[in-house]
């Protein structure tokens, strides 16, 4: 008897139930992944969902909040408290993404969720200024800045999460699905004021319709806090210690605990001065360019080219449905070439690009020109943008990952994005010339590209 070949058969089995069980877990493992990715992006996605029915109807809020004189001060009134949420962005980064490196990405994450659901009801319930007078506008406003806190600590919690749950060859992929959740919020925010604005009568509109999107986003937030119950954590010394459910928090979980800092904004500033600056300095041009592109041209259209409100707003949903899209290529090609690469090619294109599109637009104001002007730039700012984020979470290490990228992002995005509609409103009224918005956008390109030289490159490499 060949004693010999028995161990070997049997390695042979074993071998060959081990890759029929790996062949039958990979659809469940997928549709883990699938599932955690849809919980981690969920808040974001609100943001951009309330961000856009507040763009969309800029001009009736500016009317019933802000009854001052002159329909172009109404609507830099209205737009300038859409800006007043990234005020409080970068106290929400500190607070709440110190908060999410101290007790855990998911604490934060759910936080940060009440908070967004607080605000949209606020929105959604507030009387108007012919009903109490100036306690309307304050009421508004006070919406924004309880948002803008909220979004300081989700957007640094969420994507460090994402970015976790992915490996050294997969994260830009990974991260790029915050931007998928925008797009597609962005969207279902379109399509829900396109048909309104459709089906309504102007004075229903203006009475009530404006409102429902705000109820809708306000019942959101606890159905995205239930489902992220569910999610794994990825910081060391929470909860269950390291997440099991991504490629990368699986490494981490064969590392020994890293304990979580227990002054990350201090060691943030201490150790890491330097990427806070370059990351900062980086965003300028990337969310200068995404609110300019898929924000402001749905208003610009409406108040600057007369393109009546229905008709405009599909300006929105072509540049999220572009996003959508685009986004998970931008992320891989991020991962196979370098993300340094990605981002300075899709910037120096969208610096030579926009000031023809605007030409383009304003020689001829049709919906036709204007869908299309939208879609080629969306494109090139989803090429621009995605590296970018993937690119602040990477420059920090994990105990302080939340806190860095919450503070780095929030910063660029506060002025520069926050208000860039504000500013693009302004400089066409002291410039005269309807093209202005371009040279804003040109500006912040430019100057967002300096550090990139400085900046290593970390596509492919460990992430901790």
């Amino acid at each position: 008897m060949d004693y010999s070949a028995t161990p070997r058969a049997a390695r042979a089995d074993g071998l060959e139930t081990l890759d029929a069980q790996r062949l039958a877990d990979a659809p469940q493992k997928r549709l883990g992944h699938a599932k955690a990715i849809a919980a981690i992006t969920l808040g974001n996605g609100l943001e951009f969902f309330d961000f856009t029915i507040y763009s969309f109807f800029a001009t009736i809020i500016g009317k019933l909040f802000f009854p001052v004189e002159g329909q172009l001060v109404q609507l830099m009134l209205a737009v300038g408290t859409f800006g007043v949420g990234f005020i409080m962005r970068p106290f929400g980064g500190v607070v709440l993404g110190g908060y999410a490196d101290r007790a855990g990405r998911k604490a934060a994450m759910s936080l940060t969720l009440w908070l967004m659901t607080l605000g949209s009801a606020i929105i959604a319930f507030a009387p108007t200024y012919a009903a109490i007078g100036v306690a309307a506008p304050i009421l508004i406003i006070l919406a924004r800045l309880i948002q803008g806190f909220a979004l300081g600590g989700e957007v640094g919690a969420s994507t460090a999460l994402l970015l976790e749950y992915g490996s050294d060859r997969t994260r830009g992929f990974y991260g790029s699905w915050q931007f998928v959740s925008q797009g597609m919020n962005t969207v279902v925010g379109s399509l829900l004021g396109v048909a309104l604005a459709s089906t309504l009568a102007p004075a229903a509109l203006e009475s009530w319709g404006w409102r429902v999107p705000f109820v809708i986003g306000m019942a959101m937030g606890p159905i995205g806090i239930y489902i992220r119950r569910h999610l794994d954590e990825t910081l060391p010394g929470v909860e269950d210690g390291t997440a099991a459910g991504g490629e990368g928090a699986a490494k981490a979980a064969s590392k020994p605990a890293e304990q979580p800092a227990s002054l990350p904004v201090r060691d943030l500033f201490r150790d890491h001065a330097r990427s806070i600056t370059t990351g900062v300095v980086t965003t300028i041009g990337g969310t200068a360019a995404n609110y300019i592109v898929l924000f402001y041209l749905s208003t610009y259209a409406i108040r600057i080219l007369h393109l009546p409100m229905a008709t405009a707003l599909w300006a929105a949903w072509t540049g999220a449905v572009v996003t959508v899209i685009c986004s998970p290529l931008a992320g891989t090609l991020s991962d196979r070439i370098g993300r340094k690469r990605v981002l300075w090619v899709s910037r120096v294109l969208l610096i030579f690009a926009i000031y023809p599109a605007f030409m383009t637009l304003n020689a001829s104001p049709t919906v036709p020109v204007l869908l299309a002007v939208v879609a080629g730039l969306a494109l090139l700012v989803t090429f621009t943008a995605v590296p970018n984020i993937v690119m602040l979470p990477e420059l920090f290490p994990r105990a302080i990952r939340a806190t860095g990228m919450s503070i780095v992002y929030c910063l660029g995005v506060s002025i520069f994005g926050g208000f860039a509609q504000f500013f693009a409103t302004w400089l066409i009224e002291i410039s005269g010339s309807n093209l202005a918005p371009a040279w804003y956008l040109i500006g912040c390109s430019v100057v967002s590209l300096l550090p990139l030289p400085f900046m290593r490159e970390t596509a492919g490499r460990a992430l901790d």
